[in-house]
């Protein structure tokens, strides 16, 4: 059973942080399944051992580091929460460290998979395969969030940009090429000519907002029809349009701006894939790059 400050604490996270409701879910998830470990005990005394037996805990259900790093994430926010509000006398999972994260390189799709010739061999058109089209069309050519696509309303759309609005609700402006101005509008107009009025960009038929599963699986159904690769989320997409903007001249600073980092830390990590190019391109043009 839930304590009776943990709906205090998903009020803190919604009203003041303004978490998205995709990550006050994972909130919920993690909080409850250590509500139920430490069932029955009062969560107000627990010491850091109680809090390393459940990592251990953790580790047994061969959950991967990624993983216990986000709950220990999570529980810490918690409990800063309670000590701020004077719920717990002291926090006992500050000083606790979090298992170390293998760190993998962000997936991402080929330029030649990912060609708007290739893609337009498998567009369709009815409603939901124009819709899902261009859904696909937004992630690449804007490297936008699926929370982020989720809020899009259509009076964001307007003079060849978008609005969009980011974690900690920090809005950012994207510019958009003339082919996704011309498919925003033309699916607009489609929405109009098929009665389905909704605020949003994307909705079903019934004007009814989409919900993240679905967009999910649009994504993954069109990357398993244009590449063989084992991660296809909207996620790839947001890697691919870093990947693929950097491999094209984009700075770190401009790259850093469109996708909405807080720093240039999170942004870095792409300029690995960069340098996997670079080095690949210098191997096969230089006369002593090592090529065969």
């Amino acid at each position: 059973m839930a304590p009776f400050f943990y709906s205090k604490f998903l009020d803190y996270l919604r009203y003041e942080k303004r978490y998205s409701d995709h990550t006050l879910v994972n909130y919920e998830v993690d909080l409850k399944q250590f509500f139920e470990f430490f069932d029955g005990q009062d969560l107000t005394s627990l010491k850091p051992k109680d809090i390393r037996l459940w990592l251990v805990n953790l580790s047994e259900k061969k959950l991967t580091n990624k993983t216990i790093s986000r709950k220990l994430s999570t529980l810490k926010t918690f409990y800063k929460f309670l000590h701020k509000d004077g719920f717990v006398d002291g926090n006992p999972v500050v000083r606790i460290n979090a298992p170390k994260i293998e760190k993998r390189l962000p997936a991402f799709v080929k330029e030649a998979e990912i060609s708007i010739e290739k893609l337009k061999k498998i567009e369709g058109d009815t409603f939901e395969e124009k819709r899902n089209f261009l859904i696909f069309e937004v992630f690449y050519q804007t490297g936008i969030r699926l929370s982020e696509l989720l809020l899009l309303k259509e009076k964001d759309f307007s003079d060849g940009k978008i609005l969009v609005n980011g974690k900690r609700n920090k809005h950012r402006i994207i510019p958009l090429s003339n082919d996704l101005v011309i498919r925003i509008s033309d699916f607009i107009t489609l929405k109009r000519n098929n009665r389905v009025y909704s605020d949003n960009i994307f909705c079903n038929k019934s004007g009814e907002k989409l919900y993240p599963k679905l967009v999910y699986r649009i994504i993954n159904s069109y990357l398993g029809r244009i590449t063989k690769m084992d991660r296809r989320s909207p996620h790839v997409l947001r890697h691919t349009f870093a990947t693929h903007m950097l491999n094209n001249g984009a700075g770190l600073e401009t790259l850093k701006e469109l996708l909405g980092h807080s720093s240039l830390s999170a942004t870095q990590v792409y300029t690995h894939n960069t340098f996997s190019q670079l080095t690949s391109i210098y191997s096969q043009a230089h006369p002593r790059g090592g090529k065969n």
